[in-house]
């Protein structure tokens, strides 16, 4: 193999790598912004009573869930609308 060939394969490789590592990169920045943005906080949700919570299908709410708030478990077991 030349020299000059021998460079341009490691320029090549280099290349790639690059990319690969800046793709990488995007990929986990993207997919994390989504995430975050699909999560929702325990106070960014909020059901009047358990009924309201069984019709969006969230119940039983465990504590530290979205929607799980104190009122609507009743024996204190950390679960909610059981």
């Amino acid at each position: 193999m030349t020299r000059t060939r021998r460079f341009e394969i490691e320029s090549e490789t280099t290349t790639v790598r690059k990319f690969l590592t800046w793709t990488g990169i995007v990929a986990i920045l993207v997919t994390a912004l989504i995430l975050g943005a699909q999560s929702a906080k325990a106070d960014d949700v909020y059901y009047k009573n358990c009924a309201a919570a069984r019709a969006a299908g969230a119940a039983p709410i465990l504590q530290g869930q979205p929607g799980y708030r104190p009122a609507l478990d009743r024996d204190g077991d950390g679960i909610a609308c059981e």
